[in-house]
């Protein structure tokens, strides 16, 4: 069945983008910086640069148009990422009960438009996106979110993500229409926003940030945990403990980090020691799944019980980032909302999955939510084999699709603009 072409399409794809991206960038842990020094190199205070002077972020940027310049996680450090930061702190705060029973009750409302029969097929991330979408809609304009509105963001959302995978072309004409919208609703958010940016950048920053990034980031994290449950039942009959779940989510954010590599701009010269030492304008690539599978007893193994005598802090584990270089803002809330959408979904039916679990999930995670617990062994042998052959014809569109984005980015350059022509801060230059 052609099982060794996808592999092999994700390798050339790979070297697709690192050939027409043309960084001189440094992939760690590698042999001068080890899994031991990680943490090390990615904290330290010079690693700070984001987006200025990166081939990577055009690319980066292409995809998760409009307003890559005001979102958090590509704004350089600074009075501008200052205030941006303080204000998604302000949306994103709470009490851990609001935040849970929000959570509760989006994803009830989203299973009763969903659940049919007896078994329900569904694509997990496809499944998700409406949740979440309804979820930071609330968080956002304190209210419950029309039907409009949340078919806005899942269809920008879902072409963001679509396109960050190359499962698809993006559609800016799909996301101008969220544009539009959140325009028109901008007076009528329930927190201050942040006041360096102009009306038009306030619009991308709420797009940006929490109906694109957000909704994607939870999507992709509930359709990794409720896949691994699928798989691992003994887990799932255990998600009302609360110490093992914790466990369960440390094991599903280690073996499926949101978060494929991280790049920063060193922004002066790093000298870890006399033997490593990195120049100034260095791209520096961090990769999640690689730091995330050192360090452990078979790495490549769902394991939750691994968990019980360590903790995450004291281990390969980061899948928020690190604390000293711009963290994930939504490190707190994730594992509660994510807790309480779970069981709820859990309370309902029981999951079952045959599909390949990858970190990169572009089959969205096809599972099947079954009501009178019985496993659908038949539904599930079809799943399995169906799987097998998207993933042969998928990699080969990923592999067009992507090498044309990468082209098309590369040729628009719109992170290398924006700087041509601005400074860290967002501020006009005159040359």
């Amino acid at each position: 069945m052609l099982n060794w072409l996808p592999a092999r399409v994700v390798a050339l794809r790979a070297k697709v983008f690192e050939k027409v991206n043309g960084d001189n960038a440094i992939t760690f842990p590698n042999a001068q910086v080890g899994p031991d020094r990680f943490e090390e190199l990615y904290s330290h205070p010079a690693a700070n640069g984001r987006s200025r002077g990166a081939g990577l972020s055009d690319l980066f940027w292409y995809w998760l148009s409009p307003g890559p310049e005001v979102h958090q996680e590509h704004l350089e450090a600074g009075p501008r990422y200052d205030d941006v930061a303080r204000a998604t702190r302000t949306f994103l705060a709470g009490p851990s009960d609001a935040l849970a029973a929000a959570a509760t009750r989006c994803t009830a409302k989203v299973l009763d438009e969903v659940l049919g029969g007896r078994v329900t097929a569904v694509r997990l991330r496809d499944l998700m996106m409406p949740v979440w979408a309804e979820y930071f809609y609330e968080l956002v304009f304190g209210e419950p979110c029309p039907r409009l509105a949340r078919d806005l963001i899942v269809g920008h959302a879902t072409d963001v993500v679509n396109s960050l995978k190359c499962t698809s072309l993006r559609h800016p004409a799909r996301r101008d229409r969220l544009t539009r919208y959140l325009k028109v609703r901008l007076a009528d958010v329930r927190h201050p926003m942040p006041e360096t940016l102009s009306e038009a950048e306030k619009v991308h920053y709420l797009q940006g940030t929490y109906f694109n990034t957000a909704v994607v980031q939870m999507a992709e994290a509930m359709a990794h945990l409720l896949l691994a449950l699928a798989q691992h039942p003994e887990a799932a009959r255990r998600v009302d403990d609360d110490r093992y779940f914790a466990h369960v989510l440390d094991e599903t954010f280690r073996l499926f980090p949101l978060f494929g590599i991280a790049h920063r701009i060193t922004t002066a010269d790093i000298d870890l020691d006399e033997h490593t030492s990195f120049p100034a304008g260095s791209v520096l690539c961090f990769s999640y799944p690689a730091y995330h599978a050192t360090g452990y007893e078979n790495p490549h193994e769902f394991d939750p019980g691994r968990w019980e005598n360590t903790a995450a802090r004291n281990e390969h584990h980061i899948p928020f980032g690190v604390a000293a270089n711009r963290p994930c803002p939504a490190w707190r809330l994730s594992p509660i909302a994510m807790r309480a959408s779970a069981r709820e979904v859990l309370r309902r039916v029981s999951l079952h999955s045959s599909v390949t679990h990858t970190r990169s999930l572009p089959s969205r995670g096809p599972c099947l939510l079954v009501r009178d617990g019985a496993t659908p062994r038949r539904r599930l042998a079809l799943m399995r084999v169906r799987d097998r052959w998207e993933d042969v014809w998928r990699s080969v569109v990923q592999l067009v699709l992507g090498t044309a984005m990468v082209l098309h980015a590369h040729r628009l350059r719109p992170a290398g603009r924006y700087f041509d022509t601005h400074d860290t801060q967002g501020c006009p230059v005159r040359h």
